[in-house]
């Protein structure tokens, strides 16, 4: 580990799992759950070095249910700890929830990086709060993400985005 990270902080829907508008409820209940492009094999790469994290607003379920989705996709054993809004009290982008999670984590921010894709909810707030951010984005454009240290369009670009930092 060439920086001083530590940890990496991935959202859930559509930056690990695919969050499909058509089901209602908690995703670990959904008729088919299905992960990101790239990400087993890029967790499977980061855990090695890194302690990996989610943060979640999935107001429908809890860690327990976030690790049943996280199973049935066969990338649970990839996290050590799961947030969620509603065992937290805060929501993303509220500056408390990502200082919730420093709290729990006994970390400084420098030594986290949130990974995410939307831009507002995952990454403004969390550089605010002093963490590395990298914005998964779907534009292909070049964009201007003041608040993102990194920009990536797969997942399959992250690990070397991630030693840049």
């Amino acid at each position: 580990m060439k920086n001083d990270i530590k940890v990496l902080i991935f959202d859930w829907g559509d930056t690990v799992m695919k969050d499909f508008q058509e089901f209602t409820g908690p995703m670990a209940e959904w008729p088919h759950v299905e992960t990101v492009p790239g990400i087993e094999e890029t967790l499977q790469t980061l855990h090695n070095e890194y302690i990996i994290c989610l943060a979640t607003n999935a107001g429908a379920s809890g860690a327990s249910l976030v690790r049943k989705a996280l199973a049935r996709a066969h990338i649970n054993h990839y996290f050590t700890e799961i947030f969620t809004s509603k065992e937290l009290g805060y929501h993303k982008p509220q500056v408390e929830f990502f200082e919730s999670i420093l709290h729990k984590l006994n970390l400084s921010a420098r030594e986290c990086v949130m990974i995410g894709n939307d831009y507002v909810k995952d990454i403004v707030v969390a550089k605010e709060v002093g963490l590395k951010t990298i914005y998964l984005s779907e534009d292909e454009g070049i964009g201007e993400y003041e608040y993102a240290d990194s920009v990536i369009h797969s997942m399959d670009e992250l690990e070397k985005k991630i030693a840049k930092l």
